[in-house]
């Protein structure tokens, strides 16, 4: 068992979690704007991952159509 990509997981979940709370507490429009663009970057980095995995590929996708509505018309 490969126990270093829970490990990188788990690590990656608080730094997510970590750099939202950051970015909240700029206030709107520039939190929406740094949200938004870490959506974008994070399903562009699962898009690229995925080497050939359609399902990541997919949520990739939606994560970064996410992050642009955000940034765009959801803030």
């Amino acid at each position: 068992m490969n126990l270093l990509r829970p490990v990188l997981g788990m690590l990656g979940l608080a730094v997510g979690f970590g750099l939202y709370a950051a970015a909240n507490r700029y206030g709107d429009p520039v939190a929406s704007m740094l949200i938004g663009l870490m959506f974008v970057v994070l399903g562009a980095l699962a898009f690229w991952y995925a080497k050939g995995e359609r399902w990541i590929q997919v949520l990739g996708a939606v994560l970064a159509l996410y992050g642009l509505l955000r940034m765009t018309v959801l803030h």
